[in-house]
């Protein structure tokens, strides 16, 4: 694994964990990681569980007892590194967004299907697919339960970076993060909805904003922490180069309307990822802060009978749930990495691809880029260059 902090916990926590919860075809051995402080890097592995250290990652992809990289690095270096991967033979798990251009996602994609002819695998690790209430929700959708779709709304709202003296940390840099909110919980919301309704964006109308547009340069950070350095004086600050929040609207090549808001500055909201699905049947909603309920409206019910109704994905016949607790016994976050290590490791295992594919991921980030171009043009109407992707099973 390449990368030891926010995600490269979260990963090393599911990669502890999954074999000790599913029978699988193979088992994870955690060989090595990798960071660019040897000290830092060091600490890591002796506190997440890996056999070894290295601050280089070309060490990962030379060494032959390696079968997987795990890319959990800012995105500017997704590309180097997976790219050498693939090239070597070794399966890659690679933290979305993709890329951080939509040049750099195509190279991926391609790379990823020439390394698939010859048995090697690729995954992109939007987490959130997995959790059991969003893939039964999904189910609901391609049973038929919501008929047909007319209306996605979709919201993801933080607040981490309200304070105006919160430092300069990467996520706030496009050449290290490619873009803002947009990308980094954006492309979330973007994956999970045509994931959900099996449907793909295909135009969008959209406005970004950078609220505060100078901030202090950082003395250290970790995950979505950071330090400022200031001595007793004037911090020294630089410019934030990505945007804090985005909005658009867009078209569904299903028919469906559809809203999303990104925002890192929806004050009081600390990870609140919402979507609902309106269909001519009925409505489904989500809500990661209540990750194990769904909210379902079945419009062919009786008149009299009608209402939302909480459904608990707890039960060991929903997804994923059959390996954890009695029902009732809710799960959280970090089970999503879990859940996604299994398919990962079961799909490589069998000789299955696994998904999101590279090309799933190469789509949203072509969504991403459509965004981004339309905000830079007044909002006009953008449509999404096509691709050869689309959303696997």
């Amino acid at each position: 694994m390449v990368g030891y902090a926010f995600m490269g916990a979260a990963h090393s926590q599911a990669w502890r964990t999954v074999n000790r919860v599913y029978d699988l075809p193979a088992r994870a051995r955690m060989a090595l990681i990798c960071g660019r402080d040897t000290g830092k890097v060091a600490e890591a592995a002796d506190r997440l569980g890996w056999e070894a250290y290295t601050t280089d990652w070309r060490d990962l992809i030379a060494r032959d007892d390696v079968d997987v990289v795990d890319v959990c690095t800012p995105g500017d270096s997704h590309a180097e590194i997976a790219l050498a991967a693939l090239a070597a033979g070794k399966h890659v798990l690679c933290e979305k967004p993709l890329a951080n251009t939509v040049s750099e996602a195509r190279a991926m994609a391609a790379a990823a299907a020439t390394a698939q002819a010859a048995g090697v695998r690729s995954m992109c690790g939007f987490n959130y697919r997995r959790v059991p209430a969003v893939t039964m929700m999904r189910q609901l959708v391609a049973d038929g339960r919501l008929g047909v779709i007319r209306h996605v709304r979709a919201t993801y709202l933080q607040d981490w970076i309200v304070d105006p003296q919160f430092p300069l940390v990467w996520r706030l840099q496009k050449d290290k993060a490619g873009s803002g909110a947009l990308g980094d919980i954006g492309a979330h919301i973007i994956d999970l909805t045509q994931y959900v309704t099996g449907q793909l964006i295909t135009g969008v109308s959209a406005v970004t904003e950078t609220f505060v547009k100078e901030r202090p340069l950082p003395a250290g950070s970790s995950g979505l922490a950071a330090t400022v350095d200031g001595d007793g004086h004037r911090p020294a600050t630089g410019p934030v180069t990505v945007d804090d929040a985005a909005v658009f609207v867009a078209r569904l090549d299903g028919g469906a309307l559809a809203t999303y808001e990104a925002s890192r500055f929806a004050t009081g909201r600390k990870n609140a990822l919402r979507v609902e699905i309106n269909g001519s049947l009925g409505s489904v909603v989500f809500d990661l802060e209540r990750l194990n309920e769904l909210e379902f409206y079945d419009a062919t019910r009786p008149a009299a009978e009608q209402g939302f109704s909480r459904i608990l994905v707890t039960e060991g016949e929903h997804p994923y749930m059959s390996a954890w607790w009695p029902p009732g016994h809710i799960i959280g976050y970090e089970h999503s990495f879990t859940h996604q290590m299994r398919d990962f490791i079961e799909a490589v295992a069998t000789g299955v691809d696994p998904a999101p594919s590279f090309a799933d991921a190469l789509q949203v980030q072509l969504v991403l880029d459509a965004v981004g171009r339309s905000a830079e043009l007044g909002s006009s109407w953008t449509d999404v260059e096509p691709a050869l992707a689309t959303v696997a099973a």
